[in-house]
C-alpha cells in the first residue's frame, strides 16, 4: 500500500492500519440504560469508564455520553451481525440518543459505501478502505498548510521554535497528544509533543517561558484562549509571516496543522472564551 495523504499531510500504512484498529476495535461498546439493555435482550455491564483505551474514549466520544445510559454492551462484528435487523436499529438510535461517537450518517459515505441501509450506522473493520479512513479523519478539519509557507518564514522561526518545523503536518502517533503540548514542543520542550499535557504544567510553561504581548505576523506568539473563569482551553503558535501552528484537540483523529493566523483564530473561536497573547523569551 503506497502513502496516501489526509489533509494535506502524508499518511504511512501502519498509521492507517493503526487508524483503522481506533476507529472499529474488535469489540465496541453501545451504552444503554439497565430497561434498554433488558428490552433488547442484550448482556451489559455497568459502565466503568477506566476499561477503555484512550483510543476508544476518543472514538466513541465517552465525554458526551449521557450519564444515564450507565450500562454498555460490548460486541464483536460477529455478534452484530447475528442480531435482528430491529435490534441493530434499536441500537444505533440509542447511540445517537446518548451521545456516543462514532456514529455517521449514510450520506457522508454514501459514494464510498453505497449499499448502507437507514440513516446512520457503526463502524466495522469490513467497512473501511484507505479512502474511507481519509474522510473520517478529515471531516471537519481543515487542510494543513505547512507546504505554503516560505522557506525565510521557517528560517526565521528556528531561533524560538526549535521543533515547530518538525511537528508541523504530523499526526500523533496515538490519542493524548494534544494542544498544550505542540506548543511546548514546538518551542523546544522534549517530548512535550507526546504527552497529553495539563493545564497546570502548560501554566507553569507560560510563566518560565513568555511575557505578555507578541504580534500574529511574528514567530513565538503564543495564542492562549482561555474561559470565563480563566482557566487556559486552548492555545497554538505563531509561525511568523501570518502563520500558525495548532492542534485541535488531544484525540488520534487530529493532527498538528499549519494554517494562516486568521483561519486558525475563526476555527478555534468557542463560545466563552477570550484570546490573549504571549511572547516566546
Amino acid at each position: 500500500m503506497r502513502t496516501m495523504h489526509v489533509l494535506n499531510i502524508p499518511v504511512s500504512p501502519d498509521l492507517l492500519s493503526w487508524w483503522a484498529g481506533w476507529l472499529a476495535p474488535e469489540r465496541q461498546p453501545f451504552f444503554l440504560t439497565g430497561e434498554e439493555a433488558r428490552g433488547l435482550g442484550l448482556h451489559a455491564e455497568l459502565r466503568v469508564e477506566a476499561r477503555v483505551t484512550p483510543e476508544e474514549r476518543d472514538t466513541f466520544a465517552l465525554w458526551g455520553v449521557a450519564p444515564g445510559a450507565d450500562h454498555v454492551a460490548w460486541l464483536s462484528e460477529g455478534e452484530w451481525l447475528a442480531l435482528p435487523t430491529a435490534t441493530q436499529r434499536a441500537l444505533v438510535r440509542a447511540q445517537v440518543r446518548h451521545g456516543r461517537g462514532a456514529v455517521p450518517h449514510v450520506r457522508d459515505f454514501a459514494d464510498l459505501l453505497p449499499h448502507l441501509p437507514g440513516s446512520r450506522f457503526v463502524w466495522w473493520s469490513s467497512l473501511l478502505s484507505p479512502a474511507v479512513l481519509g474522510r473520517v479523519v478529515a471531516q471537519g478539519q481543515r487542510d494543513c498548510q505547512r507546504a505554503e509557507v516560505p522557506e525565510h518564514v521557517w528560517d526565521a522561526a528556528a531561533s524560538v521554535l526549535l521543533g515547530a518545523r518538525e511537528l508541523a503536518g504530523t499526526f500523533p502517533h496515538a490519542s493524548g497528544p494534544n494542544y498544550f503540548g505542540t506548543v511546548m514542543g514546538a518551542a523546544g520542550v522534549p517530548g512535550a509533543e507526546r504527552d497529553w499535557m495539563q493545564r497546570d504544567p502548560f501554566e507553569a510553561f507560560l510563566a518560565e517561558h513568555t511575557q505578555p504581548g507578541g504580534r500574529d505576523d511574528q514567530p513565538g506568539t503564543v495564542l492562549v484562549w482561555r474561559n470565563s473563569s480563566g482557566a487556559v482551553e486552548h492555545a497554538a503558535v505563531t509561525l511568523g509571516g501570518g502563520w500558525a501552528l495548532h492542534k485541535p484537540s488531544q484525540t488520534w483523529m487530529t493532527a498538528r496543522v499549519v494554517l494562516p493566523v486568521p483561519d486558525l483564530i475563526r476555527y478555534s473561536r468557542s463560545s466563552g472564551w477570550r484570546l490573549g497573547r504571549a511572547r516566546l523569551r
